[in-house]
């Protein structure tokens, strides 16, 4: 990848707009194909970690129109697309962000899309398939959904913090996480899963959680999601959570150390993580 390419407003703008094209686009196909019938094509690290056909069919479409339309380009998708980037740029996907609430039928699901330079995420669009709901950012340019700004929740006292988080697919590390988020709940205001690790990044941005902590994400899961979390004033940090996983912590930049400190505290922070 180069290491040389300009990032300009304009180059910004065209990722956008071609990221928000291709989101539509694909969250079309999926609506197609859901109301057609959804089977389980295979499971990955576990029994409950499935992929339907229409997973790949949405990943397929949306690597040929990017890199149809800009050559060149990197690719990285969930399942399995890989392409080196020549420009400078790399989009990391996911095709559908939140499978098992697709295959049941449940209203939180979406189509992910970033573009990186250098390993920064320039640009990202997250698509609520069911919804439309569309969220977006840019660098240095806020977060919007539908075309308002969104900016995260005041400050809350942490026993007034409404916290989402997510399960690891295999099941020792699921057991790890429940004992670690019973030790949680008492101390915020409640605590929701709603399956999507990318728009779980956007309701923290758009207020409508307080933070966000989940172990197992992948760059897919949060590289657009966590750009608009970031640019709605919120702070993201990967750690070692204690599975020995990726650990995703989100909350509003005016909370994120305490609710920082709390997530270790009980337990979700492997307890060698540096610092």
């Amino acid at each position: 990848m180069s290491a040389a390419l300009a990032v300009t407003p304009e180059l910004r703008e065209e990722l956008l707009r071609l990221a928000l094209d291709v989101a539509r686009e694909a969250a079309e196909l999926i609506r197609r194909e859901r109301a057609a019938g959804v089977e389980v094509a295979a499971t990955k690290t576990s029994l409950t970690d499935v992929v339907t056909r229409v997973d790949h069919d949405s990943e397929r479409l949306i690597r040929g129109r990017l890199l149809g339309a800009r050559p060149g380009d990197g690719f990285l998708g969930e399942e399995g697309g890989r392409d080196e980037s020549d420009s400078g740029v790399r989009w990391v996907v996911d095709p559908i962000d939140g499978t098992v609430n697709f295959l049941y039928g449940l209203p939180q699901y979406a189509v992910s899309i970033a573009a990186e330079v250098d390993g920064v995420a320039q640009v990202g669009v997250v698509l609520n398939v069911p919804t439309g709901v569309t969220y977006w950012a840019v660098l240095g340019g806020g977060a919007h959904r539908d075309g308002t700004p969104l900016r995260v929740r005041e400050p809350a006292p942490l026993s007034q913090r409404l916290v989402i988080t997510g399960f690891n697919y295999e099941p020792p590390i699921r057991a790890l996480q429940a004992q670690a988020i019973a030790r949680l709940l008492p101390v915020v205001r409640d605590i929701r899963r709603p399956g999507s690790a990318a728009l779980d990044l956007c309701h923290v941005a758009e207020g409508a959680a307080d933070g966000y902590v989940e172990e197992g994400l992948n760059p897919w899961d949060h590289a657009a999601g966590g750009l608009v979390a970031r640019e709605a004033g919120a702070r993201t940090a990967l750690m070692t959570g204690i599975g020995g996983l990726t650990l995703m912590v989100c909350a509003p930049e005016h909370g994120f150390e305490e609710f920082l400190a709390t997530v270790t505290e009980v337990g979700l922070v492997a307890a060698d993580h540096p610092g």
